[in-house]
């Protein structure tokens, strides 16, 4: 029983993290399907819900009114989440520069966010994060590809402003993670848009339900309605990372959780017959990639019993070892130089990564929402961090 258990954990781990991905890229050389990108103006309403952001809210609005778009084809609209700080009145001060206050008693972002799309009049809707800021020519960068009938949505390029420290085991995987979002893009779909900062046709717009990943709901809803979802490198937006390991786990708990509703509230795009390798894509990138942690725990428990049937098995063992041991000596050591290494903070990163997804399954099967949370960040942080106003090659990420 444990060697065929061993098995099909490293079967799965294999496909997951080497397989899959070798198969999107190649599928990406080999299979085209290019779309229309033209430079257009239609008119785009920028919409953030925000909750209790008054430390750096007037920086992204300063940030989006300074965009290479022209004002008059742009409104901003911010949807203040019962926000208790003073948020709304630094909004209002923008009020005769365009940018439009929905203020709401508490409801969630999901609600907050319906909010400002019902208060908005443009034909395509740009999404973002209060604490994103975006490349000067991002909205450009956007709509591009909107000249393509079949494109319904656009997902944006999300990068660290900061790929050290704390960000650098993310930004790895990010850098790794774009190279597929190109192969997705190029051959099909890309699975779905982060929330830094992604665009849809308004008509294609439903309704957020609260307890989902809002990005990945809107993003997808796209693909649901039968058009295409599109990834443009071009159009990027800057974020800080999270300042500490701890509050990185909670936001990946609290993704990963409203990730996994959110597959559940799209179950009928993993029907291969209806959507074809999108179907595959979803599957492996946002159930298997994110449960890895059950096959993960199933080698752990498993090798020991087999460290007698060869080689093979104890390196196994070894491996595993090595890999966890230098993860958690990553994440104590995560204050000091020695810690942000490439050595210990890639391990640091995957141990936390299933860390959280071992918390967001229990989540999921015992019924736990995630519907309410309080934005956590170093505060104002863009006041002492320069964007870049076009993107460059050393910061890239998603």
């Amino acid at each position: 029983m444990s060697l065929a258990l061993f098995w099909a954990a490293l079967v799965t781990i294999a496909y997951t993290y080497v397989g899959f991905p070798a198969l999107v890229l190649a599928r990406g050389v080999l299979w085209r399907r290019p779309h229309r990108s033209e430079d257009s103006v239609p008119t785009v309403s920028l919409v953030i819900a925000a909750r209790n952001e008054a430390a750096d809210i007037g920086a992204k609005l300063d940030n989006l009114l300074a965009l290479d778009y022209p004002a008059d084809r742009l409104d901003i609209v911010i949807a203040s989440d019962g926000s208790d700080d003073g948020t709304d009145a630094a909004v209002a001060r923008y009020a005769d520069r365009g940018v439009h206050l929905v203020s709401l008693p508490r409801v969630g972002k999901a609600s907050a966010l319906n909010a400002a799309v019902a208060a908005s009049t443009g034909e395509v809707l740009v999404f973002s994060d209060a604490n994103s800021m975006f490349a000067t020519d991002a909205i450009r960068a956007l709509v591009r590809p909107l000249a393509d009938p079949e494109v319904g949505g656009v997902a944006g390029d999300q990068r660290y402003l900061d790929s050290s420290g704390a960000a650098t085991g993310e930004s790895s995987y990010w850098s790794f993670d774009r190279l597929l979002k190109h192969a997705e893009s190029r051959a099909g779909n890309t699975i779905a848009a982060t929330g830094a900062i992604y665009a849809i046709r308004r008509s294609l717009f439903e309704p957020v339900p609260d307890g989902v990943t809002d990005d990945f709901a809107t993003s997808t809803a796209v693909i649901a309605r039968g058009r295409r979802l599109v990834f443009a490198p071009d159009a990027v937006a800057y974020e800080p990372p999270a300042p500490s390991g701890g509050l990185e786990f909670q936001r990946k708990v609290r993704v990963m959780t409203r990730g996994l509703r959110g597959v559940v509230l799209r179950r009928q795009l993993l029907d291969p017959r209806v959507h074809g390798f999108y179907a595959v894509q979803l599957l492996s990138h946002k159930v298997l990639r994110r449960l890895m942690v059950v096959p993960l725990a199933v080698a752990a428990v498993t090798t020991p019993a087999l460290w007698r049937r060869g080689k093979l098995y104890k390196a196994a063992l070894v491996g595993q070892a090595v890999v966890y041991g230098a993860g958690a000596a990553g994440v104590a050591l995560a204050d000091r130089p020695v810690g942000r290494t490439k050595a210990l903070a890639l391990p640091a990163y995957f141990c936390l990564v299933n860390a959280a997804a071992l918390r967001a399954l229990w989540n999921l099967l015992s019924g736990t929402p995630i519907d309410r949370w309080e934005p956590q960040r170093e505060v104002g942080v863009h006041a002492a961090a320069a964007t870049p106003s076009q993107p460059s090659p050393e910061s890239s990420r998603t």
